[in-house]
């Protein structure tokens, strides 16, 4: 079963942004056009959406076009990939190949040549990743020079946040990869974070790599700049690093500070690593999954999981959800699937466990989130009804930029976002409950609705409660299947629902098995209901099926 390929994006900088309503453009089958009018953080923006193909629009406007070029060119060199620049003449082709062009049309009027052009600089294998051509501005590499950088910026009253970045569980890089393969990959992850450094701040921006897969990048810029920054750096570390003819992705792990009254450059540098320390400590060492004989299990699943994503082993299903006195389905949750190939099917505690022990969380959470689009917008008719729900991370919510990113995503695929509703579990520690709501929030602004997953198994109910935007609550299958048991647990669950009650909010309950549990549930004001007495997880044909069959 496949899906539907993701469609590729051609990012347009254009004063008019024009070229988005060109006929030769806009009939381009297979393309997603993003147009934007250029200016301060559009190498963020474009990284955040993933462009296949950056177009620079300097008609009418050599000086803009110019300026769209040198801001993009950074990206283009970071990320191997091509910029075409579009001009009236040949005046500023050197400054335009400098500045980091790498395909040009003059423009003489005629649409099919554009289409042409297009084409031909998407189909350029790509460049290594940090080949910058032009000659740029060069950024420091020297670890030592950090101190001084740094220092030189505070004495001057100029703040300075710096972001300490480890790429992590190189060992079981080197093992999935090799140990050549692994070094290239560290120095393209590095080659990427100096020239996106290099795009968004030029001379004001600072990249030292003290050792192995450690990097110092440093900004002498506002606080909002450096958010800009990280969101940046963020979105393009999360994109495969091509080697040869090979991609994967490389896990890290952060520590951020911001320089504050009385801070000297040793104590910046020592905050950003204290932050770094903290969260290389959270890398879910608790965690165990059972795996092959003669292997440290976790370490073994997060080493096949290096090479899952590009293997296609990573699969969806869809557990169907109905009012609690009906069978007729009204909504899914997409579930995650493994298909490992020594161990089977795997569920999605064991893939997100190696996720973490392989800092991968972010990258196969990405992965998913397009997966399940990718699935939903190829349904057909008989499925067009249902809402689907889709689980977001801890990780995901602490990513500067979020929000933005995956409303871009979801429009993209098509998914109205009326469709959507996304799981946070209230055992995935979000740290942050201030900015979470705020990602939350602005999710729900756009039409999508937020449920809090395996609700009464955790410790932060109440607080959830209070800090979180939310519409619906999941009753955790713990609490739901045990609700036949004893007059305790049926009191538990009791409570559970006036409480969801005196909130508005209504509830569905996981993992349902029998019908005494849903007619229990049900007496106790239970709205909703998923779970094996309904239905098992089930792929798109065997949904519609069920569908059909329902009559819905």
């Amino acid at each position: 079963m496949g899906i539907e390929a993701e469609r590729a994006t051609l990012f347009i900088v254009s004063g008019a942004a024009r070229i988005a309503v060109d006929a030769a453009v806009g009939d381009l089958p297979g393309w997603r056009i993003v147009a934007d009018d250029g200016g301060e953080g559009v190498a963020a923006r474009a990284l955040a959406n993933r462009p296949a193909l950056l177009l620079v629009d300097g008609r009418g406007d050599p000086a803009g076009g110019l300026a769209g070029v040198r801001a993009l060119g950074g990206l283009a060199g970071a990320t191997g990939g091509a910029l075409l620049a579009v001009i009236d003449d040949g005046d500023a082709l050197d400054e335009l190949h400098d500045a980091g062009a790498t395909h040009f049309l003059i423009d003489r009027g005629d649409p099919a040549e554009l289409h042409q052009a297009i084409r031909f600089a998407a189909r350029t294998p790509p460049r290594e990743p940090g080949e910058r051509r032009g000659r740029g501005i060069g950024i420091s590499v020297e670890a030592g020079d950090a101190d001084a950088w740094i220092g030189s910026r505070l004495a001057a009253g100029t703040p300075v946040g710096v972001l300490m970045i480890a790429l992590s569980r190189l060992d079981i890089l080197n093992a999935a990869r090799g140990r050549a393969v692994g070094d290239a990959l560290i120095a393209a992850a590095r080659a990427r974070v100096e020239a996106i450094t290099l795009a968004l701040l030029g001379p004001a921006g600072f990249v030292a790599a003290p050792a192995g897969g450690d990097m110092i990048v440093a900004s002498a810029a506002s606080p909002a700049m450096l958010a800009t920054l990280a969101a940046a750096l963020d979105a393009a570390l999360a994109q495969p690093l091509l080697v040869g003819a090979r991609q994967a992705v490389l896990g890290s792990r952060w520590g951020m500070a911001a320089s504050g009254p009385g801070d000297d450059a040793a104590r910046l540098l020592r905050r950003a690593g204290e932050a770094l320390v903290a969260a290389k400590a959270s890398d879910g060492a608790m965690i165990r999954v059972a795996g092959p004989e003669g292997a440290a299990p976790l370490d073994s699943l997060a080493i096949d999981l290096h090479l899952a994503i590009e293997r296609g082993e990573i699969d969806v299903l869809f557990q169907p959800q109905a009012r609690i006195d009906a069978r007729t389905i009204i909504g899914v949750e997409a579930l995650a699937r493994w298909h490992h190939g020594r161990l089977g099917p795997l569920g999605a505690d064991a893939l997100f466990a190696a996720a973490d022990r392989a800092d991968l969380g972010i990258a196969l959470s990405d992965h998913i989130q397009r997966l399940v689009l990718a699935r939903v917008a190829a349904w057909p008719a008989a499925l067009s009804a249902l809402r689907v729900s889709l689980n977001l991370t801890a990780g995901d919510l602490g990513r500067p930029g979020f929000a933005a990113l995956f409303l871009d995503r979801v429009a993209a695929s098509g998914v109205p976002f009326d469709r959507l509703t996304v799981e946070i579990t209230e055992t995935g520690a979000i740290r942050n409950l201030e900015a979470a709501a705020d990602v939350l929030a602005t999710l729900r602004a756009a039409g999508v609705r937020v449920a809090l997953d395996d609700f009464g198994t955790g410790y932060s109910s109440l607080a959830y409660l209070t800090a979180l935007p939310l519409d619906y609550l999941k009753l955790d299958k713990a609490l739901a299947c045990g609700i036949a048991a004893t007059a305790r647990q049926r009191g538990v669950v009791r409570a559970v629902m006036t409480l969801a009650r005196s909130l508005d909010l209504p509830v569905i309950a996981e993992g349902v098995e029998t019908d005494t549990q849903r007619a229990l549930l049900a007496a106790e004001g239970c709205a909703y209901l998923q779970g094996y007495w309904l239905a098992e997880p089930l792929d798109e044909a065997a949904l519609a099926a069920m569908v059909k069959g329902d009559g819905c």
